[in-house]
């Protein structure tokens, strides 16, 4: 019954978004871990061996104009899959705006790991102050994956 229910939700989740999807960002086992990994000022990540924890900090959500969105994020995921990371810490809260669409491959490839879906495996930090593609990634999240919410 539960697996229906995601299948359900994924489904659904397609439907929505898939005017937007330029990249899967399923799981790729061979790529390579990076432990800190950063891109200008828009988005950044860094992983934590201790505590296989990845932490990805967004200020906008759009090109830095050397990586595409999708393509950090697909960066950022290979990362965290060749690093065998079991819990994802995404801060929204400094995000000044972008492109909603944009935040489509992070809930997509949060939801392509079940150890991200599960309660503890992901937690969004999120600031009163925002709105826009911070909110709907957050609202998104909030529906499909069962984060743990920071402010």
């Amino acid at each position: 019954m539960r697996r229906m229910g995601h299948i359900t939700i994924l489904v659904m989740l397609g439907a929505v978004v898939a005017c937007a999807g330029e990249t899967p960002v399923a799981p790729r086992s061979e790529q390579q871990a990076s432990t800190q990994v950063s891109r200008e000022q828009n988005y950044s990540f860094s992983i934590s061996p201790a505590d296989r924890t990845v932490h990805v900090r967004f200020t906008r959500v759009r090109s830095d104009g050397t990586e595409s969105v999708s393509a950090f994020v697909q960066r950022m995921f290979a990362s965290a899959d060749a690093a065998g990371a079991t819990k994802l810490v995404l801060d929204l809260r400094s995000i000044r705006g972008g492109d909603s669409f944009l935040a489509v491959p992070l809930v997509k490839g949060v939801l392509a790991r079940e150890r991200f879906v599960q309660r503890g495996g992901l937690v969004v930090i999120v600031g009163s102050e925002r709105f826009s593609p911070a909110q709907s990634a957050a609202s998104l999240l909030q529906r499909y994956a069962n984060p743990i919410f920071v402010e």
